[in-house]
Order: C-alpha cells, then structure tokens, then sequence
C-alpha cells in the first residue's frame, strides 16, 4: 500500500498540482497585499479618506468608533469594507489567471494541418495523388 502511494504521490500530475497549490498560496498573499497596500489607499483618498478595511455596519445598536473597538466587544458586524477588498483581491486574481491561461494556450497551439498530398476521384470516391490525370481504380480520365 506504501508503494503504490509513493507511485500515485510521485506521478507529474499530482507533483504539478502541490507546486500549483503552493505557488497559488504565495500569489494570494502578494495580491492581498497590493490590494490592501497600493490600490485601496488611493481609491480610499479619493473618494473622501476612507480605509475600506475599516467599513462596517454595528449590528448591536451601541455605538463603535471603529471596527477594532467592536470586535474587542464582541458586537455583531457587517464588516463590508472587508467584502470590498476581497471582491478586488478576487477579480486581480481571476485576471491574473486568466492572462496565464492565454498565455499558456499561446504556446501549446496545434500544428498547421500539413498540406494535402491527396485528393477524392470525383467518379469513384477513391483517394488519388493530387497530380493524377487517371484514376488508377476506375481508369477515369481526370480534369486538371
């Protein structure tokens, strides 16, 4: 039963699948960070100072001057800048997949389909040489 785990563990799939997984982990990461840390900045400033990760809507009826503060207290949040960052983290990776994929579909194109070499006997429906003047199955004389 070890061996054929070690044989299952080891084909290229499973390993390309284990570097995907770790690679993907490490790219979540970067991505969070550019979102939380380059792009929601500016667009907070922009639309009047405001830290996306910071919006929240206080379900418990007292008053909280910040997220933090309710979260100490244990009060019921909508934490909605959160949501907003996510959905950014989200559509950056799904971009960044989607380049991927392209890219990758680029190279693997399929080879030209090569030149046909033969052609169909309009009399017989056999397969002949393109530069056949007879059909060597039905003796028709062919048109050029």
């Amino acid at each position: 039963m070890l061996k054929a785990f070690k044989e299952f563990a080891m084909k290229g799939n499973v390993l390309d699948l284990a570097v995907g997984f770790i690679i993907g982990a490490a790219f979540g990461k970067i991505v969070t960070s550019l979102v939380a840390d380059i792009i929601m900045p500016p667009i907070g400033l922009i639309v009047g100072k405001v830290d996306f990760s910071g919006l929240f809507l206080n379900l418990s009826g007292k008053s909280y001057a910040t997220l933090a503060e309710a979260k100490a207290a244990g009060a019921p949040t909508l934490n909605y800048g959160m949501f907003l960052n996510n959905i950014v983290d989200f559509l950056i990776v799904a971009f960044a997949v989607f380049l991927i994929v392209k890219m990758v579909n680029t190279w693997n194109k399929p080879a030209p389909a090569p030149a046909a070499t033969m052609k169909e006997c309009p009399y017989c429906a056999s397969s002949i040489p393109l530069k056949a003047t007879r059909c060597p199955n039905c003796t028709s004389e062919l048109r050029a």
